[in-house]
């Protein structure tokens, strides 16, 4: 009996409402006239590792490893807005990584590369920790983001990829909670 197709996956980090309200309307206001797509705000997230195509056994597997993970939970403040011009990419993320964050991106991909798993280059601690607000827009200069937009990260999650002609859909396997213990630090 073969297995059943395979799934793209990756570890993220989603914001609370109150963030994905504010992150939505700063993408609108920012893409405007623009000619770009705004992502959607089910969309909008920090991807902490990209694994790609698994089966269904190694996403028990990544559910495994995920679990094993343990680290605090954190404050984390987008305080900065991007773009990368070859991709037409609009992003907001962090002048500085915090600290619980590297930990969590680091302890995450050190596991799963332990386990076999080839982890996008770009993912964890080696990638600019960011939410994508738009995508093909052409943007010849940026504003300073005023205040930063903060929230509560409490878990982390599995998610798999639905690839669409218009726009990829997500849908979360699995979460898996930070330590409270620790909440706001870093």
């Amino acid at each position: 009996m073969t297995e059943a197709r395979s799934r793209r996956v990756f570890f993220a980090l989603w914001p609370d409402d109150e963030a994905t309200g504010h992150l939505s309307a700063l993408a609108h206001n920012l893409a405007a006239g623009s000619g770009g797509r705004v992502m959607r705000p089910a969309s909008l997230h920090v991807t902490l590792a990209f694994v790609g195509s698994v089966t269904p056994t190694q996403v028990a597997q990544l559910e495994e490893i995920a679990a094993g993970v343990h680290t605090e939970a954190f404050d984390l403040s987008l305080d900065r807005l991007g773009f990368w011009p070859q991709r037409g990419i609009l992003w907001a993320g962090c002048r500085q990584m915090p600290a619980p964050l590297r930990r969590l991106a680091d302890l995450l991909a050190t596991r799963l590369r332990a386990a076999g798993f080839a982890i996008d280059h770009r993912s964890g601690a080696a990638q600019v920790p960011h939410i994508t607000l738009a995508r093909r827009i052409r943007c010849p200069s940026l504003p300073r983001l005023g205040t930063p937009i903060r929230w509560p990260v409490g878990e982390f999650a599995l998610v798999e990829t639905h690839l669409h002609p218009s726009a990829a859909s997500y849908q979360t396997l699995a979460s898996f909670p930070l330590d409270l213990a620790d909440a706001g630090r870093g």
